[in-house]
């Protein structure tokens, strides 16, 4: 394992994360500690629950709060779906 000093490591960051994503064994020294590069997947299933707490069931609670507001405030001629085009926008 490559072990570097975060003040070796901060001017070539993206040099020692290309290196790490190839699978090398990169790793910065933090107090006595060494920390680890490593690339992780990201599951979008369980983004809910990891970022905001939320189970399954509360997720799906909360997207049908959220699709009955806005379809609350597109009544009432609050909201305007947008088009792409910043003219679209109005004042």
């Amino acid at each position: 394992m490559k072990t570097l000093t975060i003040t070796e490591g901060r001017g070539r960051l993206g040099h020692w994360l290309k290196r790490a994503v190839a699978g090398e064994d990169i790793g910065f020294a933090v107090g006595n500690k060494i920390v680890a590069l490593r690339p992780v997947g990201v599951h979008s299933d369980d983004y809910a629950l990891q970022e905001y707490g939320l189970t399954e069931q509360e997720m799906k609670a909360a997207t049908k709060r959220i699709k009955m507001g806005i379809a609350s405030e597109r009544r009432r001629g609050r909201v305007r779906r947008f088009t792409g085009y910043a003219d679209s926008l109005g004042d």
